[in-house]
């Protein structure tokens, strides 16, 4: 099995044994496409997405993987207009808390953790649009090979 796509399995497991504030069941996929019917429901999609490779030294290189985690879900419209701020505060919290899984953890010797990005914290098109919160995270983890 290729190094990204074991890594990527090891970040769908950690999620789904974190003890998090709402029940979630992440799934891995290549290419995460969902109805917004189906978006009623807590969708965490984790998706290899990035290898970058540079020389470490003269015999090893460092590779840095990169593993796209979406939290989505479809939120309720309130008047006067806007959307459930509850829900998306709640939504914002479950990426914080998917963040923090990451933080530090060595998913195996030699593979380890070494930044997380949420770009963006939020689509503000999706959800004027569609009413769908989409947040993601860019897992990096790094090893040397």
């Amino acid at each position: 099995m290729s190094q990204i796509v074991w890594i990527a399995k090891a970040v769908v497991n950690a999620i789904n044994a974190a003890t998090l504030s709402q029940p979630v069941d992440a799934k891995r996929y290549y290419l995460p496409e969902f109805d917004l019917k189906e978006m009623d429901s807590l969708h965490v999609s984790v998706v290899p997405a990035e290898l970058d490779e540079e020389i470490a030294d003269r015999s090893r290189d460092r590779a840095e993987y990169k593993i796209h985690v979406a939290v989505q879900k479809r939120v309720s419209r309130r008047d006067p207009p806007g959307f459930d701020a509850e829900a998306i505060d709640a939504l914002m919290h479950l990426v914080e808390e998917i963040a923090d899984v990451f933080r530090h953890k060595v998913l195996s010797p030699g593979v380890t953790w070494a930044k997380t990005e949420n770009k963006p914290i939020y689509d503000p098109k999706q959800l004027k649009e569609h009413g769908l919160f989409t947040s993601l995270l860019e897992l990096t983890f790094r090893t040397i090979r």
